[in-house]
């Protein structure tokens, strides 16, 4: 009997003082150290490479990276410029045959392609491919490279629109030569079906008549237009892609 009222005993005092320690233990708050997490910025290249594919996941259609590469750096040098007031950026890529769709308008806000359509390059530029550019008035030729686009007016070609060149050596006469955008039949996905091409402009980036208007009041008022070609002089030399 002595015995069983020991053990009884010895069992509530264990009891109470494993519900104790529980109780102790239980308001404690309990702090796990970890290590912090280091930021790791990202370059240009990267930033514009997640850029790319994030346009790509929600668009069918896109320029060629590297062809976008160039775009998104110049974009970027005339937004920090305080040139930029219109976030679309269009895009022409005369490395494509004019039996293409090689114009993108790009909306940098939401990253969606507002436009994917047909553009026509100079008559003395090239049949098919687009193969030499000039800055000279009359020459009849297309210009490469980086342009903001101005205001609208309405001449031959019905309603227009100004690009102002921004690169001296390559298009700064566009204003001057009346290098505009504006519509033409022979942009028209059936001048291929005749010709086996489109039809060639004086050096204006020419799009097809169904859709000139409403792109021209898109991206009128001070957007970019990039004007691409792998032209050996145009990418060594070009301020906007070259530090």
């Amino acid at each position: 009997m002595k015995y069983r009222i020991m053990t009884v005993i010895g069992v509530l005092i264990f009891s109470f003082a494993f519900s104790n320690a529980s109780e102790i233990d239980s308001s404690k708050e309990i702090v796990i150290e970890t290590e912090p997490v280091e930021e790791v910025e990202l370059t240009s290249e990267e930033k514009t490479l997640a850029l790319y594919e994030s346009f790509s996941l929600k668009n069918s259609t896109m320029p060629e990276l590297s062809v976008f590469e160039k775009a998104i750096k110049g974009y970027q040098k005339l937004d920090e410029a305080g040139k930029v007031r219109n976030s679309l950026l269009t895009v022409v890529d005369f490395d494509l045959s004019s039996t293409k769709k090689r114009m993108w308008i790009l909306n940098m806000d939401t990253e969606e392609v507002e436009y994917n359509t047909y553009v026509a390059h100079g008559k003395n530029t090239g049949a098919e491919f687009a193969t030499k550019f000039s800055n000279t008035v009359n020459s009849l030729q297309s210009s490469l490279g980086f342009y903001v686009t101005g205001e609208t007016y309405f001449g031959k070609n019905g309603l227009s629109l100004f690009i102002d060149g921004m690169e001296k050596k390559f298009n700064s006469n566009a204003r001057k030569r009346y290098v505009v955008i504006h519509g033409a039949d022979y942009a028209e996905p059936q001048f291929i079906d005749r010709l086996g091409r489109l039809g060639r402009s004086y050096g204006c980036p020419a799009v097809p008549n169904t859709v000139a208007k409403d792109l021209i009041h898109k991206i009128k008022g001070k957007s970019v237009v990039y004007i691409h070609r792998s032209n050996d002089k145009y990418l060594e030399t070009s301020t906007f892609l070259n530090s």
